[in-house]
């Protein structure tokens, strides 16, 4: 459902080159969800800081990250399941400018228990890709 190709170059322009090379693409996508849930608690403690500037930049560092797994679905393989990621990473989107908006610490845990949520079925993938 996702390129990894199109996934390591979102990875690698976050820093990461090193981990990228050497890894598989789920291993990329977990590396992705990760980012963003660091990503996120950072802008929570920079929202409870009043840091302004900050908060906008890790925010849109995860928006940066959302649009990426989202631009990189792969819809002709996925079906309806891509169809339901793509619909799910747009209310992130929307719910990420939102929080920076109105400061809204809760709509920020509200994208991390998403992003937490689809992190846990997606190792759960490679770890039966792996079995198999």
């Amino acid at each position: 459902m996702i390129n990894s190709n199109r996934a390591a170059r979102v990875y690698s322009g976050m820093g990461q080159q090193g981990l990228v090379e050497d890894a598989n693409s789920h291993r990329l996508i977990t590396m992705l969800f990760d980012g963003a849930l660091d990503r996120l608690a950072a802008a929570r403690g920079a929202m409870e800081r009043r840091e302004i500037i900050s908060k906008g930049q890790l925010i849109s560092k995860v928006i940066t990250i959302v649009d990426g797994l989202r631009a990189h679905l792969d819809m002709d393989k996925g079906g309806v399941v891509a169809q339901n990621l793509r619909d799910l990473y747009d209310y992130m989107e929307r719910k990420l400018f939102e929080a920076n908006a109105n400061n809204a610490p809760e709509m920020l845990e509200e994208v991390s228990s998403l992003i937490r949520t689809l992190r846990s079925g997606w190792v759960e993938i490679e770890d039966e890709v792996t079995r198999s």
